[in-house]
């Protein structure tokens, strides 16, 4: 294990080891197959101190730096089932930062606190019908009106949305057609207009909720405001960092883990009299895989530890380095993993592509990557900018 870990790194890893082996792995093919997971589930999670490993103490945190982050990430893997991973990280990692970062002393009670014990559930509304990678190009509105936002619009591909208590939503306060116009919004799921419009399918992570939703005159207090008006963007850009790093230290745990078991199957499936692991031809391209997976590995965690530097002993906005290295490794990662478990699956020749085989689960979960927090594509735009290209 990575020096980066120390002693306290590797309890709290064993805690969440445990947590999926007693509570998570055991279930997830009822899970799959029901298309979702029970809300005790984030409660459990909270309970142990797993949302808020990376949140100051007195945000219900545990007070550590993101390495614990990582670590729960590398171990949520073990579930065998990207939707469970997807679903308690979004909590975590992805909805909830921003408002540690932004949040009023009051919005921090009302939201965050109760979100990192499992109280709450929490969701983010960014991607929406027309649009998804180019964020500018957003459409909700949330029009000031006295001491409320009366907000309206719809949002798509949303996890957790049909169970989330509240949405860390981004929309349109302003009338600039750029970036400026566009703020946050802490939206309460029980407020008036507020609309599950329907639960959506997916071609994996079947057992995370992701759904519709539409705003028809939801009025939320302006209090709900995350930080300034006008900043949302900025904002976001900066939340977007966790999310890509989480997923990239997350997804290469998975593929590790498709990896050995694909070398286990090859050791006893035997074809033309002997395993076919001992073909020259197979051994070469795990070997190619392995040395990918170990590359992508020190490049993510290289990340993060420019991010953890900036971010917890600095205290200070991400550089452009950094955020850099973050877009080439969820660029990377996303390209490795796909070669990656299409590889497997080739592996396995004819039971790969049967249902009830994990490299099939893997396989389908692991398409999300290249498309979800920043697309392939966008993040090659970003890394191309910040090179001056």
């Amino acid at each position: 294990m990575s020096q980066r870990f120390s002693e306290e790194h590797q309890a709290f890893r064993k805690t969440v080891k445990t947590f999926v082996e007693k509570e998570l792995a055991p279930n997830v093919d009822e899970w799959e197959r029901d298309e979702s997971f029970p809300d005790w589930v984030f409660k459990k999670a909270g309970d142990l101190g797993l949302h808020g490993a990376h949140f100051k103490e007195e945000h219900g945190g545990l007070g550590g730096d993101y390495w614990f982050s990582v670590a729960k990430g590398e171990e949520y893997a073990a579930a065998n089932a990207a939707g469970v991973d997807m679903g308690l990280l979004v909590q975590s990692d992805m909805a909830t930062p921003c408002i540690a970062d932004l949040g009023t002393k009051e919005q921090i009670e009302e939201f965050l606190v109760p979100a990192l014990a499992g109280d709450r559930i929490a969701a983010l509304g960014v991607t929406e019908p027309d649009a998804g990678s180019d964020v500018a190009g957003i459409r909700p509105t949330a029009r000031r009106d006295g001491d409320d936002y009366v907000l309206n619009g719809a949002k798509t591909f949303i996890t957790n949305g049909i169970r989330a208590s509240f949405l860390t939503c981004l929309c349109k306060t302003g009338t600039d057609k750029g970036v400026g116009g566009i703020s946050i919004v802490l939206v309460p799921t029980d407020t008036k207009g507020y609309h599950v419009s329907k639960k959506l399918k997916k071609l994996g992570n079947h057992c995370s909720d992701t759904a519709e939703i539409h705003f028809d005159d939801c009025r939320i207090p302006a209090r709900y405001l995350l930080g300034e008006e006008g900043k949302g963007f900025y904002y976001l850009m900066q939340n977007f960092q966790t999310e890509r790093l989480i997923t990239a230290a997350t997804t290469i745990a998975g593929c590790k883990r498709i990896l050995d078991a694909s070398v286990e199957y090859g050791r006893n499936r035997k074809a033309f009299g002997k395993p076919i692991i001992k073909r020259e031809v197979w051994q070469h391209r795990f070997v190619d895989m392995y040395t990918e997976l170990e590359a992508a590995r020190q490049l993510t965690y290289h990340a993060v530890e420019q991010y953890n530097t900036e971010r917890y002993e600095k205290g200070s906005l991400l550089s452009f380095e950094t955020v850099k290295l973050i877009s080439m490794a969820k660029l990377f990662v996303g390209e490795m993993s796909s070669k990656i478990m299409d590889e497997c699956l080739q592996f396995h020749g004819g039971m790969g592509y049967m249902d009830e085989t994990l490299v099939s689960r893997a396989w389908r979960d692991q398409r999300l990557i290249r498309i979800g927090g920043g697309t392939s594509e966008v993040m090659r735009y970003a890394i191309a900018k910040i090179i001056g290209l």
